[in-house]
């Protein structure tokens, strides 16, 4: 089965998410970037308040779009958003010449760190390699731009189910997202990655990814990826 990572912004829109059958819950502030991250001292307030109801569900949270290139920026943001009390601490990786370093340096802090692998021109492979390797509970393939483009436009289908095979075998958990909707749905399935994450399509269609988070279409969402086709429609 694959589980549903909601995005959200606030403790309102996070409470929302996690009663209507979300079990991943992710803070990012979609205003800022694809990766953008919200404050340090609402993201600790948020968790206090969430773990009070729900104490076992993953939480996650950005570090906020920081050029791959700044180690020490992404390394000194990783330490203080895992202070904040989140399960998992997600970090935009580009692919280029400091990619491999910086993945090398997340994968030594005392924190869970989930490298978010940034695939606009393609599935890295090597790199997602490269990331399994180094033994991160979790890896994901998502976008950058947020241009109306989807991770599959950006990738080659097959290239991305060897990268999740290959994540897989080395006992790594596997995610997706990049303005994933109803029309990918069907490759959603064919992938069965661990996690599929969303934002845009868990918001008013109007609003858009910066809109208010509605928890119809979270429901709609966890049942679409807790069942088989024939148990439940689409929406």
């Amino acid at each position: 089965m694959t589980a549903l990572l909601a995005s959200v912004r606030s403790a309102d829109e996070a409470f929302d998410a996690a009663r209507a059958g979300a079990e991943l819950i992710d803070l990012k502030e979609p205003k800022e970037g694809a990766l953008g991250g919200v404050a340090v001292d609402e993201i600790a307030r948020i968790v206090r308040a969430l773990r009070a109801q729900y104490p076992v569900k993953p939480i996650s949270a950005t570090i906020g779009d920081v050029p791959t290139e700044a180690c020490d920026e992404i390394a000194a943001r990783v330490i203080e958003v895992s202070a904040a009390g989140v399960d998992y601490v997600k970090v935009g990786v580009m692919p280029g010449p400091a990619a491999a370093r910086c993945l090398t340096q997340l994968a030594s802090l005392p924190a869970a760190v989930v490298p978010v692998l940034l695939s606009d021109a393609g599935a890295d492979a090597k790199l997602a390699a490269f990331a399994a390797e180094l033994g991160f509970a979790a890896i994901v393939f998502d976008t950058a731009a947020k241009d109306g483009r989807t991770l599959f436009d950006c990738v080659d289908a097959g290239e991305l189910s060897q990268c999740l095979a290959l994540a897989s075998a080395r006992g790594v958990m596997t995610g997706i997202a990049g303005a994933l909707g109803w029309a990918q749905l069907a490759q959603i399935r064919a992938l069965a990655p661990d996690i599929a994450g969303f934002r845009t399509a868990l918001c008013a269609r109007a609003e858009g990814r910066a809109g208010r988070l509605d928890p119809v279409l979270v429901e709609q969402w966890a049942n679409a990826l807790h069942h088989a086709p024939h148990e439940v429609g689409t929406a």
